[in-house]
């Protein structure tokens, strides 16, 4: 009786160990359906692409999560739903979309952009932007003798940011007193340009200067060397738009080689 008992004791802890490893490898039994380990982990993953940090204590939400799901799925199935013509639209849609993503995102890590990538790109746009900006005011108008009645007004001690408060059809700078941003002279139609350029700092154009806009009073604040960005402050920048150029490239070069009758 002794070695019979003793027998079936181990024979149960033996059986126990055997159930282990399969115990380990789900994370519940819903409904008597297993629900795998796995499924927690690449929800964990999903989680972490999207920048939030995994937590432990994040895991028991991500566990609760996985179950909900596992008994939302089988009630689906339960009513059908995953045959119905509906579904199987759905499901070869996200089939596209996944191996898209996964197409696109093989072709960056196999296509990075380097780090002399960017600053040559820097440096193209530093040499078309580098050089003088300006600072300047304008009063804009429709008629050319409102503007040539504006600039004898200014001549004899009008103040130009309240007129251009009151009379300029510019509403940017009309509401700021005319006054218009730091930029480089090519910011402007040629018309402005020019005349902006050819003032000395502090003076104002003694004719109006016509535009496709209409008629400008242009004075002329301040002059100083283009302000550009320091590499590393917008290299993050210029790295995601080459990405995205040469991601763009490489869909519009499939496009072009794929036979389509």
């Amino acid at each position: 009786m002794k070695k019979t008992l003793t027998a079936t004791l181990v024979a149960a802890a033996f059986a126990s160990l055997a159930i282990l490893p399969a115990q380990a490898q789900n994370i519940a039994i819903v409904n008597g359906k297993a629900v795998p380990t796995a499924r927690v982990e690449a929800l964990a993953q999903q989680v972490a692409k999207s920048g939030r940090p995994v937590t432990p204590e994040m895991q028991g939400q991500l566990r609760e999560e996985v179950i909900m799901r596992e008994v939302f799925m089988q009630e689906a199935q339960k009513r059908g739903l995953d045959a119905t013509d509906d579904f199987r639209v759905q499901m070869e849609l996200a089939r596209q979309t996944l191996l898209i993503r996964e197409l696109f995102a093989e072709f960056q890590k196999q296509n990075p952009i380097t780090d002399a990538d960017a600053k040559a790109e820097y440096d193209k746009f530093a040499s078309a932007n580098s050089g003088k900006e300006y600072k300047a005011s304008h009063i804009l108008v429709d008629k050319e003798a409102d503007a040539k009645a504006i600039i004898a007004s200014l001549k004899k001690g009008g103040k130009f940011d309240a007129i251009a408060k009151k009379s300029s059809k510019d509403p940017g700078s009309g509401a700021n007193g005319g006054q218009l941003d730091w930029a480089p002279a090519g910011s402007y139609v040629k018309e402005f340009s020019d005349a902006m350029a050819g003032l000395e700092k502090g003076k104002m154009t003694d004719a109006p200067v016509k535009s496709q806009f209409g008629f400008h009073i242009i004075r002329l604040e301040d002059v100083r060397e283009a302000q550009l960005p320091k590499f590393d402050e917008v290299k993050p920048q210029i790295t995601q738009q080459l990405s995205q150029q040469k991601l763009a490239q490489f869909q519009q070069d499939l496009r072009t080689k794929a036979k389509v009758e």
